[in-house]
């Protein structure tokens, strides 16, 4: 098994279909990689990795806006197509198994907290079943991420040996 983990921004709005009685989330997610080449010039690389989440857990749907930062993960697959040219190109597509909201470009909060699928069909993973959107905040499975309050660590506290 090959397993593909990806954080980056949706490229658009996800859309959900049905197709023959199943129903399916399509989003695509932009990670940008920005290095020094051998020259020392900042480069920068954009990967786009079409995604297609197969679960009938449709309310994570509301919150793949486009700009949305997320993390999916799940099987990768390589597709291969004809150019308007006569060349062949090539596109990274995943069937995703899990996806947390990262965060969001537009202000109006932040967003965490995740759903995963399984070869079941999917489902909530987290044992807050009634996790869901609060006051700017998506909440799910007990936890709550991107809190808007700052978190302050006492180094004198830490007792880690290092």
């Amino acid at each position: 098994m090959i397993k593909l983990q990806v954080i980056g921004n949706l490229g658009r709005d996800c859309v959900t279909n049905n197709v023959n009685g199943k129903t399916v989330m399509n989003f695509t997610v932009a990670h940008t990689e920005r290095f020094r080449d051998a020259s020392g010039n900042q480069q920068e690389r954009t990967i786009w990795v079409d995604c297609a989440y197969w679960s009938d857990r449709t309310a994570v749907a509301q919150y793949l806006k486009k700009g949305t930062q997320v993390y999916v993960e799940g099987n990768p697959e390589v597709r291969t197509y004809a150019k308007n040219d006569g060349s062949t190109g090539a596109s990274l597509t995943m069937r995703v198994q899990n996806v947390q909201l990262l965060g969001a470009r537009q202000e109006g909060g932040n967003a965490g907290g995740g759903y995963q699928g399984g070869n079941s069909g999917g489902g909530y993973q987290g044992g807050n079943a009634g996790g869901g959107y609060q006051g700017g905040n998506f909440q799910g499975g007990g936890n709550s991420f991107g809190s808007s309050a700052p978190v302050s660590i006492d180094p004198a506290a830490d007792d880690l040996p290092f």
